[in-house]
């Protein structure tokens, strides 16, 4: 298995992400990105609170050729999971249109497009039919009737997060999509909660930040389920129980994906993340892989990754997923929870 990486545009005095990239090109397949102020699934590239980095576009491109020139793929998101009024307009389709064609004549064409928008899909498919289109992670496909209903759309699909640790649940769906010319990809290391309650609702807020950034919102108010639910101490052992997968278990998916995206867009660590993945270790902070890592919330604990037990992957792969009646989570928690004193790293 390779890795599909998230861009970032390096701001001042940070390390460039293509340099970053270049010392994993043997493990990185794909970089996948959003066209600067496009909506996607993440804050806007280059515009943030009504400043633009108007150089945000040629470091972009640069970039891109760059990896283009070391033999990676290119991914570009539409992403977001609400494009408001323009959902299904001839305006969202020009778009489409325009960022494809211009990446086509600066970078060379994209390989792949992945989206959240049927409408984006269905354009894509329509004026770029050797683009391999994508469903997002965020469509929660997890079924074959799931990628049956929208086979005419996408040649890709993103399984949801949740059936990250059911194999024989991938291995199912890995049977349907080789049978119909289809690929199958795992987001890796996500942070957030399995069947959460609140996913849509967030994601509807990310496709609108940049409306929400200029608003008079609720003061002294998070709305976000997973920051709310680990102020709790005792809610905190549902870290573990959600759909991340451990480096040092990520070899047992091979067979299953033959691309593995791992999310490092918004990460403050790429290198980290990249550097655990592609060695199949880490002696750290799990907390850290993650995004959301939700540290600053466990602070001053953190969560080992080197005492999880042995039999880890064999049992959080193989129960039953009703968390409410086992033990086992939090039989692991304490033993993974460590207090750090001052002065430690």
């Amino acid at each position: 298995m390779k890795f599909a990486v998230g861009y970032q545009l390096a701001e001042p005095g940070d390390e460039p992400f293509a340099d970053i990239v270049a010392d994993y090109r043997d493990h990185v397949a794909e970089v996948y990105f959003p066209w600067l102020d496009a909506a996607s699934g993440r804050a806007a590239l280059a515009t943030r609170r009504g400043y633009t980095d108007w150089m945000a576009q040629e470091r972009l491109e640069d970039d891109l050729k760059a990896f283009r020139k070391a033999g990676m793929r290119l991914d570009v998101l539409f992403n977001a999971n609400c494009y408001g009024g323009m959902a299904v307009s001839r305006y969202l389709e020009n778009q489409v249109i325009s960022i494809l064609e211009h990446l086509a004549e600066t970078a060379g064409a994209v390989d792949a497009v992945t989206t959240t928008s049927l409408a984006v899909a269905r354009t894509v498919k329509k004026y770029f039919p050797g683009t391999e289109v994508r469903a997002s992670v965020n469509m929660r496909i997890g079924t074959v009737k799931g990628m049956e209903y929208v086979a005419g759309l996408f040649d890709g699909y993103y399984v949801m997060r949740e059936l990250n640790r059911s194999p024989s649940s991938i291995a199912e769906l890995k049977e349907w999509a080789d049978a119909n010319g289809r690929k199958l990809y795992m987001l890796a290391n996500s942070g957030c909660l399995n069947y959460c309650s609140g996913q849509t609702f967030h994601d509807n807020m990310v496709a609108h930040e940049r409306e929400i950034d200029e608003t008079a919102n609720i003061e002294g108010w998070t709305p976000h389920v997973c920051w709310n639910l680990f102020r709790d101490r005792a809610k905190r052992v549902k870290v573990l129980q959600n759909s991340w997968v451990r480096p040092e278990d990520l070899h047992r998916y091979e067979g299953l994906f033959d691309v593995v995206k791992l999310a490092t867009r918004m990460h403050s660590r790429p290198r980290t993340v990249m550097e655990a993945y592609t060695r199949g270790r880490y002696d750290g902070n799990l907390l850290d892989l993650l995004e959301p890592g939700f540290a600053p919330a466990f602070h001053p604990d953190i969560i080992d990754n080197t005492l999880f037990p042995k039999d880890w992957w064999e049992k959080t792969s193989s129960c039953d997923k009703r968390c409410h009646r086992c033990g086992y989570c939090e039989d692991v928690f304490r033993r993974v929870l460590v207090r750090m004193e001052d002065g430690d790293a």
